[in-house]
């Protein structure tokens, strides 16, 4: 879990990249869940609450 600190930190770009990490490792976690092989089922949750930091970041930022 990514602190919102440590976020403020980093430059749009990096925001824009680590994101799209997240949407990948997202994906992965969907696919393994229909699959099966599913071993960090909290992590799902994770993922999903460090992708909104970041997006409420970006907004604020543009504002």
């Amino acid at each position: 879990m990514t602190k919102i600190a440590d976020l403020r930190g980093k430059t749009p770009d990096q925001l824009h990249e680590e994101l799209l990490n997240l949407k990948k490792e997202q994906f992965n976690l969907r696919f393994q869940k229909a699959t099966g092989q599913m071993e960090k089922t909290h992590r799902v949750d994770e993922v999903r609450k460090d992708i909104a930091r970041i997006k409420t970041l970006l907004t604020a930022q543009k504002a």
